[in-house]
């Protein structure tokens, strides 16, 4: 499969001082959901930043390797230019504008668009969330978490991008709401063919959505491969799908005392 985002040996500072990313590589493969896997604070976020094109507003700074998408290289261009290009980022934490309107919310996705072309394309994502067309006209800041992740999905859909990546989209909404969001990303990947970059907590949700997963622990990529080597591998189960030896599943708490005498040891 074609190669359209690959990472090479990224490494990502803050403040001039604080390493958050080392020698990060990794590539997305056209038509593909990639998960990108990690506890919080790993470095998953910062990874999207800097491919976005965002880590400045946080006195963040790519001070090694290279970002390619579709063979140039786009480290240090503008977030706007990247956008453009047709990576379009869905933040954590939604990031709604929340005294505007649903619908001019999602206007503000399609800014680099002709007027026509976002008509157009604000009654596909209508189509694709009927909770959203219903809730149009309300302020955004009163929607509910799960009525904001779909805003915020078809707002980045609005640019019509080549790669839409997702950072935590099941953070702080319900099971049933998750299921609703993973369920939409399947189709957008599989009826559209969109290409797909998940960063996600939840590795058992990812992997089971994902063809390829990288996982992260402290700014690194610890382990990559096909989702169901993943899956199968006696250190991802105990570890990051709480699962014991035996196939038992184990408490969050053994789980997160491992994660952190591991970090102290590493």
């Amino acid at each position: 499969m074609t190669t359209v985002l690959s990472l090479t040996n990224i490494q990502v500072f803050y403040d001039r001082a604080i390493e958050a990313v080392r020698d990060v590589s990794l590539e997305v493969t056209e038509g593909a959901i990639i998960a990108l896997l990690g506890s919080n604070g790993a470095g998953k976020s910062t990874v999207l930043k800097a491919i976005s094109g965002i880590l400045d507003r946080e006195e963040g700074e790519i001070v090694g390797g290279s970002i390619e998408f579709l063979g140039k290289d786009i480290a240090k261009r503008s977030a706007d230019e990247i956008v453009r290009a047709g990576l379009v980022q869905v933040p954590e934490g939604r990031a709604l504008f929340p005294t505007l309107t649903v619908e001019e919310n999602l206007l503000m996705g399609g800014y680099i668009r002709k007027p026509a072309e976002n008509t157009e394309t604000l009654e596909q994502i209508y189509a694709l969330f009927p909770r959203v067309k219903e809730r149009r006209t309300q302020i955004a800041g009163y929607l509910s978490g799960g009525e904001q992740q779909m805003v915020a999905v078809g707002r980045a859909l609005m640019a019509k991008p080549r790669i839409l990546m997702l950072d935590e989209p099941s953070l702080g909404l319900a099971p049933q709401v998750i299921d609703g969001i993973f369920e939409t990303i399947i189709r957008l990947n599989r009826d559209h063919r969109l290409t797909v970059l998940l960063v996600e907590q939840n590795a058992q949700l990812a992997l089971d959505v994902a063809s390829y997963g990288y996982i992260m622990e402290n700014g690194r990529i610890v382990l990559d491969g096909p989702s169901e080597r993943l899956r199968s591998n006696a250190d991802v189960q105990e570890f990051y799908l709480g699962f014991g030896a035996a196939g038992t599943r184990k408490s969050m708490r053994d789980v997160k005392h491992y994660k952190r005498r591991k970090r102290w040891l590493s």
